[in-house]
């Protein structure tokens, strides 16, 4: 386990301030980046970086390194070196999310191959107007789940003739590892608090900066 992320999920500051202000956050970045009312893929990458940005000031900035190729691996971001996953979805329980994003088929079944957990992952369980939790699953526990019901019910690959974008890890392992005995855990009260928010008026305000 991480003694930093163990630190982060105790700290009852911190505590207090993902309580209060993750939702609020996450709303904004949700009206920043939706269309017509709908979510755009980008949302992802946006939660992401509320999420490191929550690491960059209970740690320092220069404590995590957020030069990953986006591309690159599950990595997200290095927590003093440590590598980190940073995984969000929005769902009433525990269901499931995207271990990769790809409409490859043969990269998919790649991935399922080859994939076994390899670093420590914070998880957003995202569930407006009800109770929500921002998980830590450690290495460790990831990896007792896996060997205890195996890579075919760990692993779901998107179907033949669809379009998910993305392997997903299972319900089932998700909701074993929810409860895992190394899993932290901070309860979120997902509600809505902002109303007249403006996608475009920072961006014409600084248009109109000398």
């Amino acid at each position: 386990m991480s003694d930093y992320l163990v630190q982060l999920f105790s700290d009852k500051d911190i505590i207090a301030k993902i309580k209060g202000k993750m939702p609020h956050l996450f709303q904004l970045a949700e009206l920043e980046n939706s269309r017509a009312g709908k979510l755009g893929m980008e949302i992802g990458s946006a939660r992401e970086r509320i999420i490191i940005a929550l690491l960059m000031y209970r740690f320092g900035e220069e404590n995590v390194e957020i030069g990953i190729p986006i591309t690159g691996s599950e990595i997200d971001v290095l927590l003093f070196s440590n590598p980190i996953s940073i995984k969000t979805a929005t769902s009433k329980k525990p269901t499931s999310f995207k271990l990769i994003w790809t409409v490859d088929r043969r990269k998919a079944l790649e991935f399922k191959k080859k994939y076994q957990p390899a670093v420590d992952m914070i998880y957003a369980q995202i569930f407006w107007g009800g109770i929500g939790y921002l998980y830590y699953f450690p290495k460790e526990s990831q990896l007792r789940v896996f060997k205890k019901i195996g890579r075919k019910k760990y692993i779901r690959l998107p179907k033949q003739g669809t379009n998910p974008r993305g392997v997903e890890i299972t319900k089932e392992a998700l909701v074993l590892l929810a409860k895992d005995k190394q899993v932290l855990k901070i309860e979120i009260n997902w509600e809505r608090g902002v109303d007249n928010f403006k996608v475009y008026d920072r961006w014409v305000e600084l248009w109109g900066v000398d």
